[in-house]
């Protein structure tokens, strides 16, 4: 199953990591791998696991500012999409 919030929130996150250096850069790079693996996986993330997700990328973000923290904005909205659906919190 494919979900196209998280799938827009990975393709966002490159874009992000496309605009970073050093460490930000590598950090939103995993990031955006694992959000490609969950927008694929069989279960999708739950609260606890995006809540760290999202965590991190807000570090990343008060870190980098400008075009960075723009893009990781919008994936965490796509984030906040996909997390509307999950039962729970």
């Amino acid at each position: 199953m494919v979900r196209d919030a998280l799938q827009s929130a990975s393709a966002l996150l490159r874009e992000a990591a496309d605009a970073a250096s050093g460490e930000s850069k590598e950090r939103l790079q995993t990031q955006a791998d694992q959000f490609a693996k969950h927008a694929e996986s069989d279960r999708g993330p739950d609260h606890g696991r995006l809540a760290k997700h999202e965590r991190i990328l807000k570090d990343v973000a008060d870190a980098e500012g400008g075009e960075v923290e723009a893009k990781i904005d919008e994936a965490i909205e796509k984030i906040h999409e996909y997390r509307s659906t999950l039962a729970g919190v």
